[in-house]
């Protein structure tokens, strides 16, 4: 069990957890108890049957058991990220992901990066899938976003996001001489 001694972020505490993992594969999951444990294994299985290029696999949540108001949020902030980051990721706020290690590890580390990680997968070469997974109301904690404090954030995010993709390169196949 890990703890950091302040409050420190869902994002350092995501890249604490994987820099102390030892498998190849990462779930993460919130501590709200809005997604069920009981769908990481089909996240899991889909990773290790795709392509070698797969590298996350997201959860989308279906029958979201959220307010109005969070639920109109969600829908135009994906729908903003979807278009300017071209990711294809219909539900970047659901905490049910898998990803392999070694591909988090490539990516740029920056606070709220949990939110992103579908468009900076994509832009390191990998390629991601998202699947269906259950949704249930909170059973603990509350939501440390507003939505307006989450627009604020995201804002800057998603420039430095956009920044990272204008600054990409893929070298392609790397040749031992």
């Amino acid at each position: 069990l890990l703890a950091h001694s302040v409050n420190s972020g869902q994002s350092r505490a995501v890249r604490t957890g994987v820099l102390a993992a030892r498998g190849e594969i990462i779930v993460t999951l919130d501590g709200d108890g809005q997604n069920d444990p009981a769908d990481a294994p089909k996240l899991v299985d889909a990773l290790r049957a795709g392509p070698p290029d797969l590298a996350l696999v997201g959860g989308e949540r279906v029958r979201r058991q959220d307010s109005a108001a969070k639920k109109i949020a969600s829908r135009i902030g994906n729908g903003v990220r979807r278009r300017l980051l071209r990711d294809t990721a219909n539900d970047t706020g659901c905490g049910l992901k898998a990803f392999r290690r070694d591909a988090f590890l490539h990516l740029p580390y920056f606070d709220h990066i949990h939110r992103y990680l579908p468009a900076l997968m994509l832009r390191e070469g990998y390629s991601t899938l998202f699947l269906p997974v259950g949704h249930r109301p909170r059973t603990s904690g509350a939501s440390k976003y507003t939505n307006l404090g989450r627009l604020w954030a995201s804002t800057s995010d998603l420039l430095g996001v956009m920044w990272l993709q204008s600054r990409a390169r893929r070298p392609g196949p790397v040749a031992e001489l």
